[in-house]
């Protein structure tokens, strides 16, 4: 009967007497399921190679410079309330007068002295942006020292454009070279760089669109100028490429309201818009 049925009879358990297997074992068998065929091949594990390394660092000693530099942003970053406003300008005009002004002017003229020469002159406009925070006062600034940051090995220096508001872009252009020069020969002197009362640090040459800088005291405001890119803007109802370049500053919420701050921004947005204005 099990052959009939095509079971295999060793592997009916029988309970007939010494194990014999009964007609009634075989009714009652169930047959175990046939595996399935695989519908693809089993995929080998992947034998990945073992690697070996070895865990190392190197303590590097921190410099005089650095230490000055993470004393004097710690504190700021931790003691002036920052807020930040940004905004975009369209330097389509400054483009074409730099390649003007540079196919005359004695020395090479960049954008960022271009933002220097506007910034003085919006900081002239705005005196309440020229301050410092002295805790019991806040003083403001009749003279306009703009401070330029410049990357050197160690660390970070800010050379000052001293009376940076009746200086000419050509003025300007020598001096920051000379500066930076000095700063990278590790040739600065303290009076170099002190006395700024507005910071201004660009990183457009890196080609950072945007970024947030933190102020450097005692100013109360520092600008951080991200590169020009040409984007797409409408103008006109028209939708054409524009060179936009984004600024960010940093404000001392004690010595500097947002509404004072914004106004700012607004004019040196309109100087450099329309340079003409920054050579008057």
């Amino acid at each position: 009967m099990a052959k009939d049925l095509g079971y295999d009879i060793s592997k009916i358990q029988g309970t007939g007497d010494s194990g014999r297997v009964t007609k009634h074992d075989v009714e009652n068998y169930k047959p175990s399921a046939a595996p399935k065929a695989s519908d693809s091949k089993a995929t080998s594990p992947v034998v990945l190679p073992q690697v070996v390394g070895q865990e190392s660092f190197e303590d590097v000693p921190v410099s005089q410079m650095r230490k000055t530099i993470a004393k004097r942003l710690a504190e700021s970053k931790f003691s002036a309330p920052h807020f930040y406003l940004t905004m975009e300008i369209n330097m389509d005009k400054a483009v074409e007068a730099r390649k003007s002004m540079n196919e005359i002017a004695p020395v090479k003229i960049s954008f960022n002295d271009m933002v220097i020469k506007a910034v003085a002159a919006a900081l002239r406009q705005h005196p309440d942006v020229n301050v410092s925070w002295l805790g019991d006062k806040i003083r403001r600034n009749r003279h306009i020292h703009v401070g330029v940051a410049v990357a050197v090995k160690d660390g970070l220096l800010v050379p000052v454009i001293r009376f940076a508001d009746n200086k000419s872009l050509s003025h300007i252009a020598v001096e920051v070279k000379d500066l930076a020069q000095k700063a990278h020969d590790k040739k600065l002197q303290p009076s170099d760089w002190e006395g700024s009362t507005f910071t201004i640090s660009n990183l457009g040459m890196f080609g950072i669109e945007e970024f947030t800088a933190i102020i450097n005291p005692p100013d109360a405001c520092i600008l951080a100028v991200g590169g020009i890119k040409e984007t797409a803007i409408v103008k006109n109802g028209q939708l054409t490429v524009g060179n936009i370049m984004k600024v960010t500053m940093s404000c001392d919420h004690r010595a500097v309201d947002g509404a004072v701050g914004s106004a700012f921004l607004k004019t040196l947005k309109g100087l450099l818009e329309d340079p003409v204005r920054i050579l008057i």
